[in-house]
């Protein structure tokens, strides 16, 4: 008998409804293991089937970016446990329990603690455990810390917030979390710092932190008074000069012991140390500037040390070649060489309404005795009222008009002495507008903030970056590079190999003789920062 015209629908929805309930089965299919598969990093004999592992990512609702990470993970050593052996928690295990306990005291956030993981996995690190079957237990344990370990990466090694909603347009470094875990299992925990990917300024900063939640401990700090140091003077005593010395102490720049009342040569130069630490005039002196910096509560030094770690899980690792750090903050260029310094030298940056732009790229090219091409905006505010006032000032100012855009003259300044740019300016493309330059104005080298430029960095030794830059071609000596900062017209030079330039923004580090150090928040940066880290609704 022919079935109803009306039955057919519903017998074409049952028919479809057993057909997916059969793919979902087949979703969930155990998948034979190869036993003649033995990774390189085996640590047990003990696996885990497929069909566990499917029923973990079910139950646990898991994103499918974690759960593809969990199945190429386990896929790739064969099912093989990485976390447990026959005798218990493998090293890595606990060298990662370690790691997240550490995490979790910097960061203070206690929103990324399993506190259930934490003590079972106390509770198996505090005794002997022998493993003779693999039960229902174990097989999640084992996937709960693989689980956990690809969200403490996230976390706390790439970071929490996006760097480009706060002006920051650096590439955020790239972490694969699968193969950091396979490195961490074949490794068995071991050489940490090379596995780390982390960069030797945030572990050097991470560390400093935790001392100063010990300083935090003992209570707010009392009030130093400038009145009561304004008087004193070498070989003077009083209690204000105890008071000093602790402060100096905290900060890891006089000895500890030293509590006596006198203000010795060791405090002059204590004092120079601490002066130096946030960017001062070292002149040994407890000024306003130095006390006032002295005086900031604990509590934002450390809020100012959270904000740069987390900028400096952002950043990418240093690379084993050639570097140039610039720091906003520090008035400072860096160039690094296999990972150490080799150079430094002071800079001037934009001022805060012509912010120097923080974002990275390669330097290509250096051109000596550069025009300097002026850009629309200055033409607009300060070229035109000029050449209205005096019919002379192009001249005036060695500039020459060379055409016209968007209804604007052009205009450039002539290579020579009184050229904004110098003797030599350093490209490294970007829609910024923004390199690095010498100047003529040198005498803004000795001011201690120098935010005074358009955007672009000027450089306290830009011939020396020159002479560094091109070590590798020999036809470049001194005298040719003093000769062609000194030409008529421009010469440009490619690079055999671009070197990488970042433009930091970092306003807490600890330097190269593990001092920390502070500085000014010149263009607000952290303030915003602090605004999406800390604050509470």
């Amino acid at each position: 008998m022919k079935l109803k015209h009306y039955l057919r629908p519903f017998l074409l929805l049952l028919l479809t409804s057993l057909f997916f309930v059969q793919c979902k089965q087949k979703e969930v299919k155990k998948v034979a293991r190869d036993t003649t598969i033995t990774p390189k990093n085996a640590v047990t004999k003990l696996y885990i089937d497929s069909l566990e592992l499917e029923q973990y990512i079910n139950s646990a609702q898991l994103e499918d970016s974690t759960a593809t990470r969990l199945r190429n993970f386990y896929n790739s050593r064969n099912f093989q446990f990485a976390w447990l052996t026959e005798n218990g928690l493998a090293e890595q295990a606990r060298v990662f329990y370690e790691l997240d306990k550490s995490y979790i005291s910097v960061s203070r956030d206690s929103t990324k603690t399993d506190q259930m993981l934490h003590t079972r996995l106390s509770d198996l690190i505090s005794k002997d455990t022998v493993i003779h079957t693999v039960n229902r237990s174990l097989i999640k344990l084992e996937l709960q810390l693989t689980q956990h370990f690809f969200n403490f990466v996230t976390y706390a090694y790439a970071g929490k917030v996006d760097p480009a909603a706060l002006q920051w347009y650096i590439p955020r470094k790239k972490i694969d979390a699968v193969a950091l875990l396979d490195s961490l299992v074949a490794k068995k925990g071991k050489e940490l710092e090379e596995w780390e990917p982390v960069n030797s300024y945030y572990r050097t900063l991470n560390k400093e932190l935790l001392r100063w939640y010990n300083i935090q401990k003992r209570g707010a700090w009392p009030s130093i008074s400038l009145n009561d140091l304004k008087m004193v003077k070498q070989g003077d005593s009083g209690s204000v000069i105890v008071q000093l010395k602790k402060r100096l102490a905290d900060f890891g720049d006089i000895n500890p012991g030293d509590t006596t009342s006198y203000f010795t040569d060791s405090l002059t130069i204590a004092i120079k140390k601490a002066q130096s630490q946030f960017g001062q005039n070292q002149s040994g002196k407890p000024d306003r500037m130095l006390i006032a910096a002295l005086n900031a509560p604990i509590e934002s030094r450390i809020q100012q040390m959270l904000i740069n770690l987390e900028r400096m899980r952002w950043s990418p690792l240093m690379p084993d070649g050639k570097l140039i750090l610039v720091n906003i903050p520090e008035y400072k260029l860096h160039v690094f060489e296999a990972k150490k310094e080799v150079l430094s030298m002071g800079i001037v940056v934009g001022k805060a309404a012509n912010k120097t732009v923080i974002f990275s790229n390669n330097l290509k090219n250096i051109v000596f005795s550069p025009y300097w091409n002026i850009p629309p905006s200055i033409v607009r505010d300060e070229i035109l009222p000029g050449m209205r006032k005096n019919r002379n000032f192009l001249a005036q100012k060695n500039m020459e008009q060379y055409g016209f855009s968007d209804g604007l003259p052009l205009i450039r300044q002539k290579p020579g002495n009184t050229n904004s740019l110098g003797r030599v300016k350093f490209l490294f493309p970007n829609s910024y507008n923004i390199y690095l330059h010498d100047t003529p104005a040198k005498a803004l080298f000795a001011e201690n903030q120098r935010a005074f430029s358009h955007g672009c960095i000027r450089l306290a030794k830009p011939k020396a970056l020159a002479e560094y830059l091109l070590a590798d071609r020999p036809e470049w000596t001194s005298d040719k590079i003093d000769q062609a900062m000194n030409a008529k017209k421009e010469i440009w030079v490619t690079m055999k190999q671009p070197v990488p330039v970042i433009i930091a923004y970092f306003t807490s580090w600890v330097d190269k003789n593990g001092m920390v150090n502070f500085r000014d928040d010149i263009y607000g940066h952290d303030q915003k920062m602090a605004q999406q880290m800390f604050s509470t609704k």
